[in-house]
């Protein structure tokens, strides 16, 4: 057998027992996200906040933070994003996915889950303050104004008796 031949062979054979695809599926980036809300005049509300990049109506969310667990990574985004506090549950109430668009341009698949914040504190002045609006929603049109839809549903489904940490 030639050499290009086996090579053929070799590559053919390992296209038959290697998945590629899978091998190749790179699996969603984890963030953590805080759905802030209050009651008001008996109403549910929930704060969405604009996304620098695109301006959609979005949750507080972002990256891990080294050695804080999912609930206190999340508050932090809450802090950082909106000038936010307040009790957070201890365990996510749910997840969505989306694709998150990278300053370079490129893609990345991510799934965040997400913790209630009861809004205590709503502080005057925190890091991200002059590069995003926020406003309050009833829940209903909190979530028509939200693009993912599992975060749309997650919203609607949402029932403030929770546990909070």
């Amino acid at each position: 057998m030639s050499a290009g031949k086996k090579k053929n062979s070799i590559l053919r054979r390992a296209t038959e027992v290697l998945n590629f695809p899978a091998l190749m599926a790179i699996p969603p980036r984890v963030q953590y996200g805080a759905l802030p809300w209050r009651m008001r005049d008996g109403t549910l509300e929930i704060l969405l906040l604009t996304s620098r990049g695109t301006g959609r109506w979005i949750i507080p969310k972002g990256w891990p933070h080294d050695n804080f667990s999912s609930a206190h990574s999340a508050a932090q985004e809450a802090y950082e994003e909106a000038g936010i506090r307040g009790p957070i549950t201890s365990e996510p109430i749910g997840s969505y996915r989306y694709q998150k668009v990278r300053d370079e341009g490129a893609t990345v698949d991510c799934v965040v889950y997400v913790h209630a914040m009861e809004v205590a504190q709503h502080l005057d002045d925190w890091p991200e303050k002059d590069q995003r609006q926020q406003k309050w929603f009833p829940r209903n049109a909190a979530a028509e104004a939200v693009s993912e839809p599992e975060l749309r549903d997650l919203i609607l489904a949402f029932q403030p008796l929770q546990s909070y940490s």
